[in-house]
């Protein structure tokens, strides 16, 4: 009865194992049948397990996904950088009548920002030396200042001395005074060698000896010496 019993298992797993076989997907992989209780049969792959481990990254994929994230972020600056300058930069706003839609290039928005920082620096030397220009200017009104009230002040110590007219001759011996004290700097500084020494001479005269204090000092000594002689 058992050898009966156990050839008639082996026919039935052999019928089902025909069937199975036939309903199994083919892989290319090995596949076995397992029995089971009541003499059922089942098919176990035995790369199942394989399937089932989760997908684990390797360095090299780690190390292509870090640099594609770096990349990206590298990108990510040079644009914004390209759209802050347009931005920032007068000269890179987009006019329709000449561009219409189209957006500006990069090469383009170097330029015109190169082109507006030299723009900026032509600018900044000028108002530098208009800024110059009005602090000697400052200067001399006050040098101006302190002479009228100087001026004032010897009237009002002296109010007599206004009711006196002063004649056209004392105007030109002032003049002359004045002159005959520019010459002699002149004359002590100027090269008559050639005309390029005398050009060079003449700038540096002016720069040295026609300064607001060092004319101021000339005609106050002027004043004094002409006043001693007139009172």
């Amino acid at each position: 009865m058992e050898n009966a019993r156990k050839g008639s298992i082996v026919s039935r797993a052999n019928s089902i194992g025909s069937t199975s076989a036939s309903s199994v997907p083919n892989t290319g992989r090995p596949v076995r049948f397992v029995l089971c209780g009541r003499g059922s049969l089942h098919a176990d792959d035995e790369d199942s397990d394989y399937h089932q481990e989760p997908y684990k990254e390797s360095y090299k994929d780690r190390r292509r996904r870090a640099h594609t994230q770096a990349e990206q972020k590298r990108r990510g600056a040079i644009k914004k950088g390209y759209d802050d300058l347009q931005a920032i930069v007068p000269t890179c706003e987009q006019q329709d009548f000449c561009i219409g839609s189209q957006k500006l290039s990069k090469a383009i928005i170097l330029q015109k920002t190169i082109d507006y920082i030299q723009f900026l620096h032509k600018e900044k030397k000028k108002q530098e030396e208009e800024v110059s220009t009005l602090r000697k200017d400052a200067m001399a009104l006050k040098i101006m200042k302190v002479n009228y009230e100087q001026i004032v002040k010897a009237h009002q110590d002296n109010p007599s001395e206004g009711k006196d007219q002063v004649t056209d001759e004392v105007k030109f011996n002032v003049f002359q005074g004045i002159m005959d004290s520019l010459f002699q700097s002149f004359n002590a500084s100027i090269s008559v060698t050639s005309f390029q020494e005398l050009s060079a001479c003449v700038f540096s005269w002016i720069e040295e000896h026609c300064k607001p204090q060092t004319l101021r000092d000339i005609v106050i000594g002027v004043l004094h010496q002409l006043k001693s002689q007139l009172y």
